[in-house]
């Protein structure tokens, strides 16, 4: 990915993401911390750790999987630079595949630890997610492309890749 802005470019090549994914990662750690290394419980046991464990596996790799599809080859950095709005490929089954993948991957890794209370992190996570999302990036993108965007956000989900019907 390019790290740099064009003339006339609309949107940052960034956003909010470096922000919004270190807060939800630092946030899992201290959780997982806590609960597991100071306090000692949530652990899980027996056959539901290995589930867990699964699962954190299972997630991790969907997560690099779409993060990489998302950022290296959609070349969305492209379409930033030239104010296009992104909608074949990934961005055509998740409108913020950047922010999924690792999403995914944090909750992912943090299931390994097989922990109950890292549950309710992946849901935290994903309502903080949506929150800065409909509050910074989605206004940006209304803003900059208008109808164009009103129709995409109406077929495509924000956070969850699957299309719609």
């Amino acid at each position: 990915m390019k790290n740099y802005n064009k003339d006339g470019q609309k949107l940052p090549l960034f956003g909010v993401g470096p922000w919004l994914i270190g807060g939800i990662t630092l946030f899992d750690a201290v959780v997982l911390y806590f609960v597991s290394h100071v306090y000692g419980i949530g652990v899980i046991e027996g056959i539901w750790a290995w589930i867990f464990r699964i699962a954190g596996l299972i997630l991790s790799v969907l997560g690099i999987s779409i993060w990489y599809k998302g950022s290296i080859l959609s070349e969305m950095d492209d379409n930033i630079q030239d104010n296009k709005l992104k909608t074949d490929g990934i961005y055509a089954w998740v409108r913020n595949p950047m922010y999924t993948g690792f999403w995914f991957l944090i909750t992912g890794i943090t299931f390994m630890w097989h922990n109950i209370f890292m549950v309710f992190t992946f849901l935290i996570g994903w309502a903080v997610m949506t929150a800065v999302l409909i509050n910074t990036e989605e206004k940006w993108l209304l803003d900059v492309y208008g109808s164009e965007y009103a129709e995409y956000k109406k077929r495509v989900n924000r956070c969850f890749p699957w299309k719609r019907g």
